[in-house]
């Protein structure tokens, strides 16, 4: 039975949205959406029944059970066969519960538009949201901070999550440990982008990478480059 293209409910923004698997190919990717990531985290993870997790994201248990048993069915592919798992897309909307009731996001930023370098970023946009509304906004210097730098940087400001274009795996990991959620490979203007994360709906992909550094001193991340576009 097709699943009806409504908005969903969704608690909380995954973390992490690519995994690689034993196998380490590329071809080979798995696809979980975000309502199917929500089921998985609702009732394995935070011990809901499905009539519960219904409730949470406002649909029919019928519609759980769909998303529940595809969920399961993606996961023990990924487990098995060593696929590549990433979590995207989807119809859906982040609700007004207290796991994001209050956000602050970050983007990388120049002239208005998201920037696509992350280690060279000199500005960020941060913003203050409140039940899926900017509340604020501001344009702070990163004061010539480098890679390693501005995840702590982040962190500092309480960044809770970072929409930006190309970045490094280094800084990636960073950024992980330092607790925050990253959005690669967005593009254009950066109130446009953070309006269209508020509202489920952001173009980007967890795949872009910033390799400019690691080129400079001859290694290759198999990418040639920053993602779909250049890394200035």
């Amino acid at each position: 039975m097709p699943r009806p293209n409504m908005n969903m409910k969704i608690g909380a923004s995954p973390r992490c949205r690519c995994f690689c698997g034993a196998s380490g190919t590329r071809e080979a990717v798995v696809t979980l959406s975000l309502e199917e990531y929500e089921c998985v985290r609702l009732i394995d993870y935070n011990g809901l029944t499905q009539a519960e997790c219904a409730e949470r994201m406002e649909t029919s248990r019928a519609t759980v059970q769909s998303l529940y048993a595809g969920a399961r069915k993606k996961l023990a592919r990924f487990l098995v066969e060593g696929t590549r798992l990433r979590v995207d897309g989807g119809h859906y909307q982040f609700s007004g519960n207290k796991e994001s009731d209050t956000m602050r996001i970050a983007v990388t930023y120049e002239n208005g538009q998201v920037f696509q370098h992350f280690g060279h970023t000199e500005q960020f946009k941060i913003y203050d949201i409140e039940k899926g509304e900017i509340k604020s906004s501001r344009v702070v210097d990163t004061n010539g901070q480098g890679h390693g730098a501005l995840a702590g940087f982040l962190q500092e400001a309480g960044i809770d999550t970072l929409i930006c274009g190309g970045i490094g795996g280094g800084a990636r990991n960073a950024l992980s440990e330092a607790g925050i959620r990253l959005f690669p490979g967005a593009e254009g203007d950066a109130d446009e982008q953070v309006r269209s994360f508020i509202g489920g709906n952001l173009n980007y992909d967890p795949d872009t990478v910033c390799a400019h550094h690691e080129h400079e001193s001859g290694a290759d991340c198999g990418h040639g480059d920053c993602g779909h576009g250049s890394c200035h």
